[in-house]
């Protein structure tokens, strides 16, 4: 059959095809808001910590944050779930930075706040301020940091993980599986002692034009915009495909199916009988 071929012992297609999907344009009023607050806070921050999903270590990454914010400022970037990909494939993304220039990465799970990541994050920021200028903040004993970031990457976990690890106290900042649970730049939040180090959380900027349909895909596979700007069952098409791609069969007795497909059709209708059965 055209477009097709035998990979990991499964007939699948060679490549995903995009024809006749679109993906809306989101940059609601609250991310324009928020980004102009963004920039009205700079004065009064040390360092910037940029979050972003290592499942999609380059897709959808904001060149609106480098043009306007962390080229001012010490920047460290930040990859998080980081438990959720390969030791290979966190090689990858660190010889794709160091070769962009990127000195500062740090792999993190907000989940295990005890975690190497986690425990790396404020000593990392305090050295980058300390080798920095601070300008008019030059006399203040305090750090006061920005959390940036796409939707739904973790900003705000990671505050809460801090906490957790330098305060032993609970979480301060709001979380969820959707993008847009913060929509306006808070308060200062501290999340550890000595020294005192305060975050500032904000809400996810997306890219203004998301700039083609792969990207999109990858973004709401990764939950990062709502499903409904690609279409959940093409979030689905795009999933399997990557799965069957990559050789990972898992989702079959995941879903309770009899074998591996290629048909997002046959998927759902199968995974749809098999819940009404009851399995």
């Amino acid at each position: 059959m055209a477009g097709m071929i035998i990979k990991h012992g499964l007939q699948m297609r060679k490549f995903y095809d995009i024809t006749g999907l679109s993906v809306a344009h989101w940059f609601p009023g609250h991310m324009a808001k928020g980004l102009n607050q963004m920039q009205r806070k700079l004065k009064s921050v040390d360092c910037i910590i940029e979050v972003h999903d290592a499942r999609i270590p380059i897709s959808g990454r904001n060149p609106i944050f480098e043009n306007r914010l962390t080229a001012i400022k010490p920047h460290i970037l930040v990859m998080n779930k980081a438990d959720m990909i390969s030791h290979r494939e966190k090689m990858d993304i660190e010889h794709y930075y160091y070769g962009q220039g990127m000195k500062d990465l740090v792999f993190t799970n907000c989940k295990l706040p005890n975690s190497k990541g986690i425990k790396s994050v404020i000593p990392r920021i305090c050295k980058l301020i300390e080798d920095s200028d601070r300008y008019n903040r030059s006399e203040n004993s305090s750090y006061q940091l920005m959390v940036i970031g796409i939707p739904n990457v973790g900003k705000s976990s990671l505050i809460n993980a801090l906490r957790a690890k330098h305060l032993r106290k609970s979480k301060a900042s709001a979380v969820g599986g959707e993008p847009g649970v913060t929509q306006s730049v808070l308060e200062k939040i501290k999340v550890c002692e000595h020294p005192q180090v305060f975050l500032l959380d904000t809400p996810g900027i997306l890219l203004p034009k998301i700039p083609d349909v792969e990207t999109g895909l990858k973004l709401a596979v990764a939950a990062t915009i709502k499903d409904h700007l690609v279409g959940e069952t093409s979030i689905a098409d795009y999933l399997l495909y990557f799965l069957n791609n990559r050789g990972n069969h898992k989702y079959v007795e995941y879903l309770g199916l009899e074998k591996p497909t290629d048909d997002i059709r046959e998927l759902l209708g199968s995974t749809a009988v098999s819940c009404y059965n009851g399995g």
